[in-house]
């Protein structure tokens, strides 16, 4: 991922990140549509309860996240350039693509900075490193090279200890508290990422690949060079949430009031979003169906109907996860899902299945 500098602005080009999943509308494989030939109906339980209102700041606008894993993945294996030529210390000490670096001389590796900060105290001789490899810990053998530029030892590895990308704020309550995405960033196993810690940041959408059937959109933006507004503190199956900075101005952000699943009926509605710059946009959508029985992020299937929405993405894409839905007033859930086979359509979680607590 490159860094450029343009004026003001740090230029960090990213894609969005999942949106939570890619739906397919036919078949009993894709996670479809939930019941009924058309589309619209109501599946609301007797028991369910309201959740407390209270008003929150209305999200739509982008924000750039960096999330730190908490773990130092081997993403590739790299020559290292010495006074001697080129020699690739991992690959002698056979380091592999996925492994994750455990331990080095038996500290603790959680980073590529850990790595250069163990190293930074390598004299001579080998090292002992200990990966994990298939569930299962191996303890291998490797010597550091010394590179010819930066005089500084390395192994030789490419580490990703972040992930990177752009998604939609949906709320900020009055407390600083925020909730996004309505999602979880999935790790490999597909289950939420471990998230050591993370920091959000103000960004730009500059960008915008049109979904097609078949084939899903996405959003592109840049991080706008003014600093870190909040922090992420939990990937949940939800989304991630977390708190804004002090210093994050909510001046000319609206509130509005909570609502929960039993404040939605199929029906016309809207959603909150960004596709161009920083400012969110009102665009109409219909809300399909509403499922109260689902405790994921599935209650509601929703369609595009703004024709400037659909002339610019085609639809739902991702990045636009988190995007809010406001239905007669109150903001009632958020975008998570679109279907594969038709980007006008997909899945929206309530707002009672988000953390604002």
């Amino acid at each position: 991922m490159r860094k450029l500098k343009l004026l003001s602005i740090t230029l960090l080009v990213l894609t969005a990140l999942f949106l939570g999943g890619l739906i397919c509308p036919t078949g009993s494989g894709g996670g479809g549509i939930l019941t009924g030939s058309g589309g619209g109906g109501l599946a609301m339980s007797a028991a369910a309860e309201s959740p407390v209102t209270e008003s929150v700041y209305l999200g739509g606008m982008p924000a750039g996240f960096i999330l730190s894993s908490g773990e130092a993945k081997v993403v590739g294996v790299c020559d290292v350039p010495t006074a001697g030529g080129l020699c690739s210390p991992a690959k002698d000490a056979g380091i592999a693509v996925g492994d994750t670096i455990l331990r080095l001389q038996e500290k603790r590796i959680r980073s590529a900075a850990d790595i250069d900060r163990v190293l930074s105290g390598y004299k001579s001789g080998s090292v002992e490193l200990v990966v994990k490899r298939n569930n299962r810990e191996v303890t291998l053998s490797v010597t550091p090279a010394k590179e010819l530029t930066g005089r500084k030892y390395k192994l030789g590895v490419l580490i990703r200890d972040t992930v990177s990308g752009i998604g939609t704020v949906t709320y900020i309550r009055q407390d600083g508290r925020f909730g996004s995405l309505g999602h979880a960033v999935p790790g490999e196993d597909g289950k939420p990422a471990e998230v050591l810690s993370g920091e959000m940041y103000h960004c730009s959408v500059v960008g915008v690949k049109k979904g097609i059937r078949g084939k899903a959109g996405e959003l592109k933006g840049i991080f706008l060079n003014d600093g870190c507004i909040g922090k992420a503190e939990k990937n949940a199956p939800s989304g991630i949430y977390g708190t804004m900075n002090e210093k994050f101005c909510k001046d000319g952000i609206p509130l509005i009031r909570t609502g929960g699943i039993h404040d939605a009926c199929p029906g016309n509605a809207e959603i909150y979003t960004t596709v161009d710059g920083v400012s969110p946009e009102r665009y109409s959508i219909d809300i399909v169906k509403v499922d109260a029985l689902n405790d994921e992020n599935k209650n509601y299937v929703i369609r595009i109907t703004d024709s400037t929405l659909l002339a610019k993405t085609g639809g739902i894409v991702q990045g636009m996860s988190g995007s809010p839905i406001v239905q007669n007033g109150k903001l009632v859930g958020a975008v998570t899902h679109v279907f594969l086979n038709d980007p006008t359509r997909g899945y929206g979680i309530a707002l009672d299945n988000m953390d604002l607590g």
